[in-house]
């Protein structure tokens, strides 16, 4: 991700601790979703993809979750439904990332320039 981005994602804590994440596009196109379902998925979510983090909470490595850890865990193998699910039990969690300070591009610099 670039210097100054932000992730949003929604994150629902699963019955066996599991992590389930889904990332969205915008704040307020996920709010305008709940408060009304006829509003697409897909001006909602950023990827029709269930991750999972193994149970490293929301921070850790993201994985495809199974169709086998959807079945379980949400009654479902299609992505979609236990997308719906997730996006309204779960929590959304905004992340930003800070502007990149200094040097962006050390190539440019006359230093590595040998004459």
């Amino acid at each position: 991700m670039r210097g100054g981005a932000h992730e949003l994602k929604v994150h629902y804590k699963g019955s066996n601790e599991e992590d389930f994440l889904v990332f969205v596009d915008s704040k307020d196109d996920y709010n305008k979703w709940l408060g009304d379902k006829s509003t697409p998925l897909a001006q909602v979510v950023s990827v029709f993809e269930v991750f999972t983090t193994h149970k490293q909470g929301s921070q850790g490595i993201y994985s495809a979750a199974s169709q086998a850890m959807l079945e379980n865990e949400f009654g479902t193998k299609n992505a979609e439904d236990a997308i719906k699910q997730i996006l309204e039990k779960g929590n959304l969690q905004e992340m930003a990332f800070p502007e990149r300070q200094g040097r962006k591009n050390d190539s440019n610099n006359d230093a590595f320039i040998t004459r």
